[in-house]
């Protein structure tokens, strides 16, 4: 319940009767639960604001990497993506954002290929399936570990824990069959 909320409570509370019993219920009530009184706590700043709309997407997946730039009230989109909906899905939710004046889109759509598709199977099962990277096993808008396939290239964008798990990725990623270079972009989170 939010603060916004409170009057309605005791509207409520007093319409129903006006006893001792009711309004001491109330006010035990509101103090024995703080979370009552207070909103809950949502994204307060536009970059929140826009990595929640983006993280909420619901074909952003794995093989795809969005990032953005507040300047201001302008917004920059960056990244690439596999599918085409998920650029103009990613502009729309961020154009309908409270504070956001102008939007400038540089999401880079990847080219369709089955070749891309097979590699980009191939490096997920290569990467995510190695045992030293187990605990980077989560799926969805959150995977920490992006596996970005153009052309038979690849590109490893992200964040791990350690230099290890980088350069373990780095391999695992090498070893798949067909693929012309690895770029390893990976971040060690200090």
């Amino acid at each position: 319940m939010r603060v916004t909320n409170l009057g309605m409570v005791l509207k409520r509370a007093a319409s129903g009767a006006c006893r001792k019993g009711t309004w001491l219920a109330v006010i035990v009530t509101l103090l024995a639960s703080p979370s009552l009184l207070l909103a809950s706590k949502g994204p307060t700043t536009l970059e929140e604001k826009v990595r929640h709309e983006l993280l909420m997407l619901p074909y952003y997946g794995v093989f795809d990497e969005l990032s953005f730039q507040v300047n201001g009230a302008t917004v920059t989109l960056m990244g690439k993506v596999t599918r085409p909906v998920l650029k103009s899905d990613a502009a729309n939710v961020v154009k309908r954002i409270p504070g956001v004046a102008s939007l400038e889109d540089k999401i880079e759509v990847l080219p369709l290929s089955p070749f891309d598709d097979r590699i980009r199977l191939a490096e997920l099962r290569a990467v995510y399936g190695n045992s030293a990277l187990y605990r980077y096993r989560v799926a969805g808008p959150i995977a920490p570990i992006r596996i970005i396939v153009e052309n038979g290239n690849v590109t490893l964008e992200g964040i791990v824990t350690s230099q290890m798990d980088k350069t373990i990725a780095g391999l695992a990623a090498n070893g798949v069959a067909g693929v012309f270079s690895v770029t390893n972009n990976l971040q060690v989170k200090s």
